[in-house]
C-alpha cells in the first residue's frame, strides 16, 4: 500500500440542464443534484477502494444557488480522507450561465462511502493534497469524522423511538 494524490481521485463531469431536470420553480430539482453527485462521488471513492463501495452518509449538504435551464453544472468530486474501510469524498457543483459565462458555486457536500466486502480495505495508506482547497479540507477531516461518530451515537439513541408500525 502506498500513497495517492487527491487529484488522482478527482472525478469531473459536466451536465447541461434540461427541462426534465427542473422542478415547479424552474430550477434543478434537489433530488436530481443528489442523484448526479452520488454517482460522481462513487467514482472518486472507488479510485481509493478499488472494490465495490456504498454510500452511507451525506453531510453538510448545502444548496447555495439554484441552477436554471440556461446553466450547466460542473461536478467535481475527490477524496479528502479515508480509514480502513470508509472513504470521505468532497463534492462541489459549479454552475455556469451559458449565455454570459458567469460561474458560481451552487452546491457542495461531503459523502462517506464504505467498502462492502468486510475482508477488504482501502488500497492506499496515505492521501496527498495538492491544492489549497484540498489542504484545507484534509486538515479538517478528523473533525468531520468525530462529528459523524457523535451523530451515529445520537442516532442509536434516537432510532428506537421511531415507529415502523402502520399508521393507517
Amino acid at each position: 500500500m502506498g500513497a495517492i494524490k487527491c487529484n488522482d481521485t478527482l472525478a469531473v463531469s459536466i451536465h447541461r440542464i434540461r427541462n426534465s431536470d427542473l422542478n415547479e420553480h424552474g430550477t434543478v430539482y434537489g433530488g436530481r443534484i443528489l442523484e448526479l453527485i452520488d454517482g460522481q462521488a462513487s467514482v472518486a471513492a472507488m479510485r481509493v477502494a478499488r472494490t465495490t463501495v456504498a454510500t452511507v452518509s451525506m453531510d453538510e449538504i448545502q444548496f447555495l444557488r439554484p441552477f436554471d435551464l440556461q446553466d450547466s453544472m460542473c461536478m467535481e468530486a475527490y477524496v479528502t480522507g479515508f480509514g480502513k474501510r470508509s472513504i470521505e469524498v468532497f463534492t462541489k457543483v459549479i454552475g455556469e450561465h451559458l449565455m454570459t459565462g458567469e460561474r458560481f458555486l451552487g452546491f457542495y457536500c461531503f459523502m462517506t462511502f464504505v467498502i462492502l466486502d468486510p475482508e477488504k480495505q482501502t488500497a492506499f495508506n496515505k492521501l496527498i493534497p495538492e491544492t489549497e482547497e484540498q489542504k484545507t479540507l484534509m486538515a479538517t477531516y478528523s473533525q468531520r469524522v468525530k462529528q459523524r461518530q457523535n451523530q451515529r451515537q445520537k442516532q442509536q439513541e434516537f432510532l428506537p423511538h421511531i415507529s415502523i408500525s402502520k399508521p393507517w
